[in-house]
């Protein structure tokens, strides 16, 4: 096993945007001018699929342009495994990696892609006994059908 030295392309997640780019580039190499994106002519390019109005359906919020930069940018980052913590470590298919979500799926997107059946993200609240969001909402069928209407309190069909 070689040694990763500090500014291999090893010690980096992938690099969306230079991807991106270079996906663009093959697409349409006349929209690129000293090694840039000259969108006027890209917008010639996709003729009509180019949407120009102002306003948009969407889900936006503020902060939502550096949301996106950040995701972008490479991870520095390294997943360390621990054995000690882990349960059956020699013979499991399963791995719990902990850490700031987005890096940690930016890093695993590089060796991993196509290789991951399932990721299950635990939002980052509730953490330690600080407990701010309840994040148990079992309910039997009785009490669901109840607070719809579809049964009155003792449970006979057809409330409502």
């Amino acid at each position: 096993m070689e040694k990763i030295v500090d500014g291999s392309p090893e010690t980096r997640s992938t690099d969306i945007v230079a991807e991106n780019l270079a996906r663009l580039n093959t697409l349409f190499p006349e929209a690129f001018a000293e090694g840039k994106v000259d969108f006027d002519v890209l917008r010639q390019l996709l003729g009509d699929a180019v949407d120009e109005r102002e306003e948009k359906y969407g889900l936006n919020w503020y902060g939502k342009r550096r949301a996106r930069q950040i995701a972008l940018t490479p991870s520095t980052g390294t997943l360390r495994p621990c054995p000690e913590d882990s349960v059956d470590w020699d013979t499991t298919q399963n791995l719990m990696i902990e850490g700031d979500n987005l890096e940690v799926l930016k890093i695993l997107q590089k060796s991993y892609a196509g290789k991951i059946k399932l990721i299950y993200i635990d939002p980052p609240y509730n953490t330690g006994k600080d407990f701010v969001y309840p994040d148990n909402y079992r309910d039997n069928v009785q009490n669901y059908l109840a607070l719809t209407g579809q049964s009155d309190k003792d449970n006979r069909g057809g409330g409502g």
